[in-house]
Formats: structure tokens, sequence, C-alpha cells
């Protein structure tokens, strides 16, 4: 690709950007210790039932916040697994999103693509939530979209229409100015692709050499990116020799 043709680099955030895998694992863990504080799942057996659970939520309720969402989910998981639950743990667990890690390579990988674009973010959760998160990012972000302003959650199509939308008005940018990265093929790739835009798939998970789909809902094909890499630092190392 012909990195040096993009004015603004668009990201979704939970995956790609903040280790949510991790995050929402560990934020799991109140839940068993509640219980008999044991695990009645493994993490890859957990993240798969939540990408299920929240993708079920998030469909069915489009409009509702994230931290709602997050609140659901949580307790359609303990029901699945046979755990007891609370409001409180409920809640609590809709408010781990402020302490979901980012990835070692974050950081130092958006400084170094700010250099060459406008950064912009296109994530499926609330405001407050992803005011939290931006302090883990070290770098500042121009554009900020997410699904509470929307009113959808992607991948539906009217997420990314947003993004362009906003991306035209703040930046007086065209759709091939953009270039959208993200990790998940079912909530990014593929909408993305089927709009025309010019897609980076970072596979964290592994998942184009065999590599389980951990927190995202599954696809029968893998779409197609236009550049694929295991981690946000190696596009950096890309687009430093654009």
């Amino acid at each position: 690709m012909d990195f040096s043709r993009f004015r603004v680099i668009s990201f979704d955030c939970y995956g790609t950007l903040i280790d949510w895998e991790s995050g929402i694992w560990d934020a799991l863990q109140r839940l068993f210790l509640a219980n008999d504080g044991r695990a009645p799942v493994s993490r890859a057996q957990a993240l798969a039932a939540y990408a299920e659970e929240e993708s079920a939520a998030q469909r069915a309720n489009p409009a509702e916040r994230y931290d709602a969402i997050l609140a659901s989910t949580h307790k359609a998981l303990a029901k699945r697994w046979g755990l007891i639950t609370t409001p409180g743990l409920d809640e609590a667990f809709a408010r781990s999103i402020a302490c979901w890690p980012a990835f070692a390579d974050t950081a130092e990988a958006l400084r170094g693509l700010k250099r060459h674009a406008r950064l912009a973010i296109l994530s499926n959760v609330h405001r407050h939530g992803i005011e939290q998160t931006m302090l883990k990012l070290g770098v500042e972000i121009d554009l900020v979209c997410t699904a509470e302003e929307i009113g959808s959650y992607k991948p539906d199509r009217s997420n990314f229409e947003y993004l362009l939308r906003q991306v035209r008005h703040h930046f007086d940018c065209a759709p091939e100015d953009l270039l959208h990265v993200a990790q998940s093929p079912y909530h990014d790739i593929a909408p993305a692709k089927a709009l025309g835009l010019a897609c980076v798939w970072i596979d964290r998970q592994g998942l184009a050499e065999g590599g389980g789909w951990g927190a995202i809902p599954q696809l029968k094909e893998l779409p197609q990116p236009d550049a694929h890499y295991p981690d946000l630092a190696s596009l950096a190392a890309e687009f430093a020799t654009a």
C-alpha cells in the first residue's frame, strides 16, 4: 500500500489499541470470587461466551449506552454459567472499562503515526468510557466517534458512514484519504471493506495463522484487508518508511 496518500487514520479502540480481552477476563474474576472462587470456564471459553452475549445485547438494544450493555452482558454470562450475580457486580463489571490496559506498543506507535496523519477513533463505547481510556493512549486523538452519539453499534454500516461524514466535516477529507485500522474482522474489517474503505488488519490474535477468535464473534470467512500486520508497531514502522 502507498501509506503516504492517507491523511486520516481511524482506529477501532478496544481490541486494537486497548487489550480488552485481558480487561474482560480480569473483571470477571470478581464474579468468580463471589461464587465458589473458581472460574467455571477457561479464559478462551469466557471470551467466546462474552462475544456471543455482548453482540446479542448490542443487536437487541442498539441505542443503549455501552456501560448498560456491559452490565447486561455480565448478568447474562452469570446466568449462562449458573453463577449468582448482583446489580453491584454487574455495575462493577461495566465500570471496569476504565481499567482495561493498553497494549504495550500502542502509545509509541500512535505517536509515530501522528507524524504522518490525523488520528481518529470509531468505537463501540460511550463517551465517558472512552474519555477514561484516552489517558492511556499517549497522544492526542483528533476525532472520536462513539456508538453513544451514533445510536448503533458496529458492524452496522451507519457507524462507518458517520465516521466518513465527520472526517469530511473536520478535515475536509474524502473517503479515499482515510485508512481504517482494526483488529476485529467482524466489527470493523468486513463492514469497512463493504463500504470500499482502505483497511489494515491488526491481527493481534494470530487468526490468519489459526489463532482463536477471542472476544469477537466468528465469521464463516475472513474478509480480505488491504494490509495485514501482527501488531500496531509493525504498521507504524511501515508508515515511517513511506
